[in-house]
C-alpha cells in the first residue's frame, strides 16, 4: 500500500504516467496496473486520464495533499533510523569495571576514538547492571558468568588472580610458602575476592583465605598500587599487575597456588537491535580480546 501510495505521488508530481515511469525507472503498464489496484483499494478514482496528461480528481487532490507530507516524513524517519543503525558516530554508554577499564583496556578506547571520529564515549566505571536494565546504557562490561536470560552476551576471554607484593616488603617480612603462612602478612584486597579459595595447582588442595585483610577496598588499583609500595600482599587480577611482575616492582607470592579464574563478557539487552555505533565497540572489545594474552583461555 505504501509502495503504491509512492507512485501515486510521483506520477503528480511528474505530470504524466510516461515521466513518472522515466523517473522511476518502470515499465509504464507496470506503473498503470499498480495506479489502478490503488484505485481499486480506495474504491474511488484518484487520476482523470487524458492522452497527454494525468491530473488529479477532487478526491485524488485530497488523498495527494495528505499523503505527500506523511511520506516526506516517513522518508526522514528512514533516513535516520538508517544512519542510526549503519553509520558509527553519536554516543555510546558504556558500564565496565573500574580497574579493567583503567588499565587493561586503555588501547580499545584509544583505538575507537582515533578511528571513529564521529563516535562518543560516555564511560561509566561501575559493576551496577541497573542502567542497563533501565535502557541508560547500551553494552556493559562484567566479570563471572551471567545467567541473567534477558541479556545477551558474548565471551571475551577470562581473567586470572595471584597473589602479589613488592620485592621490599617480602624482604621485610618474609616470603610465605604455604597458604597458612598468610595468616600474619598484611592482606590487601577488593571485592570480589575476600570469600575465595586458594586452590594448588598440582595436587588439587583447596584452602580458605587464613586471615581478615589489613585492607579490603572496591578498587583493585588501590590494592596493586598499596602492594607496589610495599605495604603488603594484594589479590591482585593478572591483567593488571602483568606489568609490574615484567618490570620487578611486583613479585608473584605462593606460585604452586591457584584462584580460579573468572569469564568476561560483554552483555547488552536482549530486546535491543545494536546500532552500528554499538556494534563498532563490541567488535574493538572483541578483537581486542583475542589478540590480548591476559584474556586467553
Amino acid at each position: 500500500m505504501l509502495d503504491d501510495l509512492d507512485l501515486f505521488v510521483a506520477i503528480v508530481d511528474a505530470g504524466s504516467l510516461r515521466a513518472a515511469a522515466q523517473r522511476l525507472a518502470m515499465p509504464a503498464p507496470t506503473l498503470t496496473r499498480r495506479l489502478q489496484a490503488l484505485e481499486a483499494s480506495l474504491g474511488c478514482k484518484l487520476l482523470n486520464r487524458s492522452a497527454r496528461r494525468m491530473t488529479p480528481s477532487n478526491e485524488g487532490w485530497q488523498y495527494y495533499e495528505q499523503c505527500k507530507p506523511l511520506l516526506s516524513a516517513l522518508r526522514q524517519a528512514t533516513e535516520r533510523l538508517d544512519a542510526t543503525l549503519h553509520q558509527v558516530e553519536g554516543v555510546v554508554r558504556l558500564l565496565a569495571p573500574l580497574s579493567m577499564a583503567n588499565d587493561l583496556l586503555l588501547p580499545v578506547w584509544e583505538r575507537l576514538l582515533r578511528e571513529h571520529p564521529g563516535l562518543r564515549l560516555e564511560l561509566r566505571l561501575s559493576n551496577d547492571l541497573d542502567d542497563l536494565y533501565r535502557g541508560m546504557a547500551d553494552l556493559a562490561l562484567r566479570v563471572g558468568e551471567q545467567t541473567d536470560v534477558s541479556l545477551q552476551q558474548r565471551r571475551l576471554g577470562r581473567v586470572r588472580t595471584i597473589l602479589v607484593a613488592a620485592p621490599s616488603y617480602l624482604a621485610a617480612n618474609g616470603e610465605p610458602r604455604a597458604p597458612a603462612e598468610l595468616a600474619p602478612h598484611r592482606l590487601l584486597m577488593a571485592e570480589p575476592f575476600q570469600h575465595w579459595r586458594l586452590r594448588h595447582k598440582d595436587s588439587g588442595e583447596e584452602q580458605d583465605w587464613p586471615a581478615a585483610p589489613r585492607l579490603q577496598a572496591n578498587d583493585m588499583l588501590l590494592a596493586r598500587r598499596l602492594a607496589e609500595r610495599g605495604a603488603g600482599i594484594a589479590v591482585s587480577p593478572l591483567s593488571i599487575c602483568h606489568r609490574q611482575l615484567a618490570d620487578g616492582s611486583l613479585r608473584r607470592v605462593l606460585g604452586e597456588w591457584e584462584i580460579d579464574a573468572r569469564p568476561v563478557y560483554a552483555v547488552w539487552p536482549q530486546r535491543r537491535v545494536l546500532p552500528a555505533r554499538v556494534r563498532a565497540v563490541l567488535d574493538a572489545l572483541l578483537a581486542f580480546a583475542e589478540s590480548e594474552p591476559q584474556l586467553r583461555d
